[in-house]
């Protein structure tokens, strides 16, 4: 693809994402995704991970109304999304957690995460934060965030260490699939896993890598 046909890619879905209201171009990952894997259900209760500016969140609303609730946690301040539950802290803190467990009461069906860390330029650096912050949100499932047989969605950077993590996804879960929606770029490391039937298992944790900051 030249860079031309990359340019108009990434203003098609930036000019709809106005067009449509929503917060990020991001949205249209999520829209693809649910119409290749069934990911929400009407009703569904939703945990969206580094949700911020809130693209992901409004797409999962809109599927899970007008019974189902998304709640929405990221580092940094998230502007309100009308039926959605905003909590502002840090994932990887105990009490963070503690507070998601009060506010939701419960596990929910779906986790979903596009987190990216603050991009340095240093792609193995990059990688690794971004697996690291995946692996934290992945932590909640196991931690009684995620009902048994729930969903778990997420963005991850193709490098040395992915394969180990869908590895670990694996022990967790019935089936877990690899896709790169069209709203992607082609050029783009990113890719998505979508893994389903969460069962709960042994998983190796990596070391937290040194600056991980939270960025959509």
């Amino acid at each position: 693809m030249t860079h031309r046909r990359k340019t108009r890619k990434r203003e098609f879905y930036y000019r709809e994402a106005i067009r449509e209201g929503y917060r990020s171009r991001a949205s249209y990952k999520l829209k693809q995704l649910h119409e290749k894997f069934d990911i929400f259900k009407v009703g569904n209760l939703v945990l969206d991970i580094g949700a911020a500016p809130g693209g992901w969140s409004q797409v999962a609303s809109t599927y899970v109304q007008p019974a189902g609730r998304v709640y929405a946690v990221d580092i940094d301040y998230m502007d309100p999304i009308e039926k959605v539950i905003a909590i502002q802290g840090d994932m990887s803190d105990p009490e963070t957690r503690k507070r998601l467990k009060t506010i939701i009461g419960g596990p929910v069906d779906v986790i979903i995460s596009d987190i990216s860390p603050k991009i340095t330029g240093n792609w193995s650096t990059d990688h690794a934060r971004q697996i690291f912050l995946t692996e934290q949100a992945l932590r909640l499932c196991v931690a009684g965030l995620l009902k048994r047989g729930g969903k778990f969605v997420c963005k991850l950077f193709m490098g040395d260490l992915h394969e180990d993590f869908i590895k670990n996804l694996k022990k967790l879960f019935t089936v877990v699939y690899t896709y790169k929606p069209k709203a992607s770029r082609k050029g783009s490391a990113e890719f998505y896993v979508v893994a389903k039937g969460f069962t709960k298992g042994p998983i190796k944790w990596k070391e937290k890598p040194e600056q991980t900051g939270e960025k959509k």
